[in-house]
């Protein structure tokens, strides 16, 4: 990534947007853009380093959402009890941090719930399928499922579906990926927490036309999110700006 920004920059650019999917090692990067006097757009993922704008969600809150959801699977606050698988993302990441410390902010203060944390999985789903095989064999009595993003989650689903135990376990993931939300339109999967590329990037490319023209904006610009589930799946489902539709 260092060296196609490098690219850019002896292009004459005037600003430009970046989605750090490792935000420390895009460091050199952001130093060559400042030395440059190039405004950079940071996209999706936080740089400790100072930037025009970060263009996000707040992850913290949706891990919080989510865990919101998973209490009230299990019985509501202050009733809920049963077991959690949570299939984490990647180790280290801020936005797993985030999505996990924002999700036992809340069901940690549920005496009757107990949180089993499964491995790194990196977001995909075939990591998550092998994980969860391994998981489930050791926790049958697991009651719901928290992945840090739907397409783990989506592989809960299918080890979950193979052991006829659907009816039985609760999902809740993070993304608001259309396959997601239709499985929770066929009863299979119960809640996602909405996070909306496509309006994030139509956000930074605004932000972006705002900067170039020396326009002030702010230094978060939030993009927004909210919950899915079976009460607006359908509503929201193969929608454009599903985000739009939610307000």
């Amino acid at each position: 990534m260092n060296a196609d920004v490098q690219d850019m920059i002896t292009k004459g650019i005037d600003v430009l947007i970046l989605n750090p999917t490792n935000p420390s090692a895009v460091t050199p990067a952001l130093e060559a853009a400042k030395q440059a006097n190039i405004q950079v757009i940071i996209v999706d993922r936080p740089t400790e380093s100072k930037v025009a704008a970060f263009v996000g969600r707040d992850n913290k809150m949706m891990g919080e959402i989510a865990g919101k959801q998973a209490v009230s699977l299990l019985g509501g606050e202050g009733q809920a009890k049963g077991k959690i698988i949570e299939i984490q993302g990647d180790a280290g990441g801020k936005v797993m941090k985030d999505r996990h410390d924002g999700f036992h902010a809340v069901v940690d203060k549920e005496p009757g719930i107990t949180v089993v944390e499964g491995p790194y999985c990196d977001y995909v789903r075939a990591k998550a399928v092998k994980a969860f095989q391994d998981l489930l064999q050791a926790n049958p009595d697991v009651n719901l499922v928290y992945a840090h993003n739907d397409d783990m989650a989506l592989g809960a689903l299918q080890v979950l579906e193979q052991n006829n135990m659907l009816e039985q376990v609760k999902i809740v993931g993070i993304d608001g990926l259309s396959e997601a939300v239709k499985a929770i339109i066929d009863g299979k999967y119960n809640a996602t927490v909405f996070n909306d590329p496509g309006k994030m990037g139509a956000m930074a490319v605004d932000t972006a036309l705002k900067v170039a023209k020396g326009e002030k904006v702010p230094e978060y610009v939030d993009a927004g999110t909210g919950l899915i589930d079976a009460t607006n799946a359908k509503d929201v489902y193969s929608e454009t700006d599903v985000f739009a539709k939610m307000k």
